[in-house]
C-alpha cells in the first residue's frame, strides 16, 4: 500500500469515527442552546450572527438557492458550503478571491498557460474556473468577480456534472444576487483606508406595492494593492432588479448587472530559472521564487492594462402550479469582455550580467477575449407522495450558446528603456531593480481572431425519497449534448466535435435525529476537452481526433449536524476522487490515458455557538498524485499543482459589549506545488509557494441603532508569501497590510 492510500485509509477511518461522534452529540449539545429567540436585526450590517431571520426572531441556516437541492443540507449526502452575507460584509471581502479564502481547500491558479487574467479557483485539486455560475446559470468568459451584489456564495466540492453539466471534475461555486423586496429600505456604505483605498455602495430597495419591489446597488471603489509597487484598480458596478408578483403564484423578475473593472495587472516576480536553466541557475531558496522585495513590480504602467467588462439581462418567471408543484424559467444574455496587456517577467529570455548588472527583457502576454452566452433553464420541482414514501423533486432542460472569440495584440515598442549588448532593442530593465515608470511608447494592433461556438443541451432530474423517519435516498442523473466548432485564426472554419454524456450522483441519508445525518455517496463529472478541435483538441488541424470527456469519480462519506435550534451548521466528510482520460501526448499524439487521484478529509462549522460568539471555516487535508503523466518532463507521482496538504480557515466575532464586536480571521496554507512537469523534488523544477499563516483583524461599533463603523485590517501581520505561482514563468505575491474604515448606515 502506497503512503497515500494508507493516509487516505486513515482519514477515512477518522471520518466514520467522528461522524458517529458528531451524530451522537446533538442531544447534549441542544441542551445547552441559549433560551430564547434571538433578536431579529434590521438587516445583516448590523447583526453578528450567520444566516437569515425567520418571522419569529429565530436564526434559520444558510441553504442554497437552486432548486436542485431536493433536501436542506443536512440532508443532502454531498459537501456544500454557504458563504452568507453577513460573512460577505464582515472579512471586507471585494473580490471572489476573498471571499473564497474563508473556504478551506480552494486555492487560487495563475493566469497562465492559456488561462486568462481572470478567477481561476481550484477545487479538490481540479481547475474550475469554467465552473463559476449566477444565479444558477454558467457564468461564461473570463473575469475577477465582485461581491457588492451578492446575497450569498455557494461551494459544491466534489464532481457534480449531475447539477452543473461539463467541466465541474472538482466541484463549481453559485453567486447568488440579491433580490427585491417588499419593504423600503437603503443600506449605505463609505469606506476609505490605506494605499488609497476607496468603496462606497449604495443598496436601495422600494416597495411599490403589495407584490411589486426594485432593488439597485450600485458600487464605485479604486486603491492599491498594498506591498504591490504600482498596481491599481478602479471598478464602477450598477445591478438592477425589477419584481412583479413577489410572494403570490406568479413571480416574474427582469434584472441587469452592468461592471467595468480597469487595472494595473500583476504577473509577480519571476522565478530562480530567470537567470539560467533549472540546473544551472543559483537557487536562491527551497522555493525556487527569486530572491527580489515582494513589492518588485516588472510592468510598465505607460503600456499594461487590463479591462474587465461584464453586461447581462436575466428576466426570471416562477408560477405556482399547485401548493406542491412550481415552474420556473430563466433567460439570459450576458456580454464579458477581459482585454490586457500584460508584461511577464519570466517569459522574455533569460536575464544576462552586464558590468555587474543583471540585465532583462520584459516579457510580453495580451489578450481580446469577448463572449456572448444566451442560456435558457426550465424548472419543474415540487414533493408528492407514493403511498407512504415523500419524495422531493426537480426536473430541469437547460439550453446554452456561447460564442467565444480570442485574440491577441500585436504590441510594437516604438521608445522605451534601451537594452544593453547582447540584448538588443527596448523594454529591458534590470532584474533586480525594474522601475514601473520606464519611459514607452508604441502601438498595439489586433491579431487574427479564433472564433468558437459551443451549443449545449441537457436534461436533468432529482428526488430525495424519504424511506420511513430515519432514511433518505438522494439521485441525480443529467445528459448534455455538447458541441463545438467555429474559425481559426486563419479564417478556416473548424470542424464540429460533438459529445454526450451522461451523470451522476447517488447518496444515502441516514439521520440519527431530525437535524443530524450521516451519509455516503458517489458521484460523477465530465470535462470536455478544449474547444478548438484537432489532436488533443487545443489546435485546429486537417487530421482531427476527438477525444473523449475526462471523466471524475468520487466517493464521499460524512456526517452532518445543526446545532443550537439550527444556528450552528458542523459537517465532517472524507472523499476519494479519481480523474481519469486525460489528454496525454504518447509518441506525439494525444490519447486519453492520464490520471489523477485526490483524497481526502475536511470539517466545516458555521454559525453561532453563542449569541455573542459566531464561527465560520473548516479544515482541509488533501492528499494528491499525478499518476499518468503527459509526457518524460512530467513528474508521475507529483502531488497536483494548486493542491496543499493542508488548508485551515477561521473567520470568528464576538459581541464584547452590546455597541462593540471584535473578531477576525487565521488562514493557514501548507506549501503549493508550482506545477507538474520537469525536476527533482516535484512540480516544475521543484518550484512551490511555501506555507503561511495569515491573520486578519475585524472590529465594528454601533455608533446609533442604524449606524456602524466597521474597521478591517488585511494581513494584520503584514506577512509575506507568495499566493500561487504557476512553476514555469512567475509567483504572484499577496498584498501586504492594509487598513479600511468604512460607515455603514441604514435607513
Amino acid at each position: 500500500m502506497t503512503d497515500s492510500r494508507a493516509a487516505t485509509l486513515r482519514a477515512l477511518l477518522f471520518a466514520s469515527s467522528a461522524a458517529g461522534m458528531l451524530c451522537a452529540a446533538p442531544a447534549l449539545a441542544a441542551d445547552v442552546a441559549p433560551e430564547g429567540p434571538i433578536a431579529a436585526a434590521p438587516d445583516a450590517q448590523q447583526s453578528t450572527a450567520v444566516g437569515d431571520v425567520d418571522v419569529n426572531g429565530q436564526r434559520r441556516r444558510a441553504e442554497p438557492e437552486s432548486s436542485k437541492y431536493v433536501a436542506p443540507l443536512v440532508d443532502t449526502p454531498r459537501n456544500v458550503t454557504v458563504i452568507p452575507q453577513q460573512v460577505i460584509e464582515q472579512i471586507g471581502a471585494t473580490s471572489l478571491q476573498d471571499l473564497l479564502r474563508t473556504s478551506p481547500g480552494i486555492t487560487m491558479g495563475a493566469g497562465e498557460g492559456g488561462q486568462p487574467l481572470a478567477d481561476r479557483p481550484f477545487i479538490r485539486g481540479q481547475s474550475s474556473g469554467n465552473n463559476i455560475f449566477v444565479d444558477g446559470i454558467r457564468d461564461s468568459g473570463g473575469q475577477q468577480r465582485e461581491v457588492f451584489n451578492l446575497e450569498q456564495v455557494e461551494v459544491i466540492k466534489g464532481p457534480d456534472s449531475a447539477y452543473s453539466g461539463r467541466g465541474s471534475g472538482g466541484g463549481s461555486i453559485n453567486l447568488s444576487s440579491k433580490t427585491p423586496k417588499l419593504v423600503d429600505f437603503t443600506n449605505v456604505s463609505l469606506g476609505g483606508g490605506t494605499d488609497s483605498y476607496w468603496r462606497g455602495t449604495i443598496d436601495q430597495n422600494w416597495r411599490i406595492n403589495d407584490s411589486t419591489g426594485f432593488r439597485i446597488n450600485i458600487l464605485s471603489a479604486s486603491g492599491d494593492v498594498a506591498n504591490r509597487n504600482a498596481v491599481d484598480y478602479d471598478k464602477l458596478g450598477v445591478a438592477a432588479s425589477f419584481a412583479v408578483g413577489i410572494d403570490t403564484a406568479t413571480t416574474a423578475t427582469l434584472s441587469f448587472n452592468y461592471l467595468d473593472s480597469n487595472q494595473m495587472p500583476d504577473y509577480g516576480i519571476p522565478l530562480y530559472t530567470k537567470k539560467g536553466s533549472a540546473t544551472t541557475a543559483p537557487r536562491p531558496n527551497a522555493s525556487g521564487v527569486l530572491d527580489v522585495p515582494y513589492d518588485t513590480f516588472y510592468g510598465l504602467t505607460a503600456r499594461d492594462y487590463l479591462t474587465n467588462t461584464v453586461k447581462s439581462a436575466t428576466l426570471r418567471l416562477e408560477h405556482q402550479l399547485t401548493p406542491n408543484l412550481t415552474i420556473r424559467n430563466i433567460t439570459r444574455y450576458a456580454e464579458t469582455l477581459n482585454d490586457y496587456v500584460v508584461t511577464n517577467p519570466g517569459d522574455g529570455g533569460t536575464a544576462v550580467l552586464v558590468n555587474g548588472v543583471w540585465w532583462m527583457k520584459r516579457g510580453l502576454k495580451s489578450r481580446w477575449n469577448p463572449v456572448d452566452t444566451t442560456a435558457n433553464v426550465t424548472e419543474l420541482f415540487g414533493t408528492f407522495n407514493t403511498g407512504s414514501i415523500k419524495h422531493s423533486f426537480s426536473l430541469g432542460a437547460e439550453f446554452t450558446h456561447e460564442v467565444n472569440d480570442n485574440a491577441s495584440w500585436t504590441v510594437t515598442s516604438l521608445t522605451g528603456t534601451a537594452c544593453p549588448a547582447p540584448l538588443t532593442g527596448v523594454d529591458c530593465t534590470p532584474l533586480y531593480n525594474p522601475n514601473p515608470s520606464d519611459p514607452w511608447t508604441g502601438t498595439k494592433v489586433l491579431g487574427a481572431i479564433t472564433s468558437n461556438t459551443t451549443d449545449t443541451k441537457a436534461v436533468y432530474a432529482f428526488d430525495s425519497i424519504e424511506l420511513g423517519d430515519k432514511w433518505l435516498l438522494n439521485l441525480g442523473l443529467r445528459w448534455d449534448d455538447y458541441s463545438v466548432d467555429g474559425v481559426a485564426s486563419t479564417g478556416l472554419p473548424v470542424a464540429e466535435a460533438s459529445w454526450d454524456f451522461t451523470n451522476y450522483q447517488v447518496g444515502l441519508v441516514y439521520k440519527p435525529t431530525q437535524n443530524t445525518s450521516i451519509y455516503g455517496s458517489v458521484s460523477t463529472s465530465s470535462t470536455p476537452p478544449p474547444v478548438n478541435g484537432g489532436d488533443g483538441n487545443s489546435s485546429a488541424t486537417p487530421a482531427q481526433s476527438i477525444l473523449p470527456p475526462e471523466d471524475t469519480l468520487s466517493y464521499e462519506i460524512g456526517a452532518k449536524a445543526s446545532l443550537f435550534r439550527q444556528q450552528l451548521q458542523l459537517s465532517i466528510a472524507a472523499f476519494s476522487l479519481t480523474r481519469e482520460n486525460a489528454s496525454v501526448v504518447v509518441d506525439g499524439l494525444a490519447q486519453p490515458v492520464g490520471e489523477v487521484e485526490v483524497q481526502g478529509i475536511e470539517i466545516g462549522f458555521s454559525g453561532n455557538i453563542t449569541p455573542q460568539w459566531q464561527v465560520f471555516g473548516g479544515y482541509t487535508y488533501q492528499s494528491s498524485e499525478l499518476v499518468q503523466a503527459a509526457d518524460s518532463s512530467v513528474n508521475e507521482g507529483d502531488p497536483l499543482a494548486n493542491t496543499p496538504e493542508n488548508n485551515f480557515s477561521l473567520f470568528t466575532t464576538y459581541r464584547l459589549l452590546p455597541k462593540l464586536v471584535l473578531g477576525g480571521g487565521v488562514y493557514y496554507v501548507s506549501d503549493s506545488n508550482g506545477g507538474n512537469q520537469g525536476g527533482a523534488g516535484g512540480g516544475a523544477n521543484g518550484i512551490y509557494a511555501p506555507a503561511y499563516t495569515r491573520v486578519d483583524a475585524f472590529a465594528s461599533y454601533d455608533l446609533t441603532e442604524r449606524a456602524t463603523l466597521q474597521l478591517n485590517v488585511q494581513n494584520a501581520t503584514d506577512e509575506e508569501y507568495i499566493l500561487r505561482t504557476n512553476g514555469v514563468h512567475h509567483a504572484d505575491p499577496a498584498p501586504g497590510r492594509s487598513a479600511t474604515l468604512a460607515l455603514n448606515v441604514r435607513f
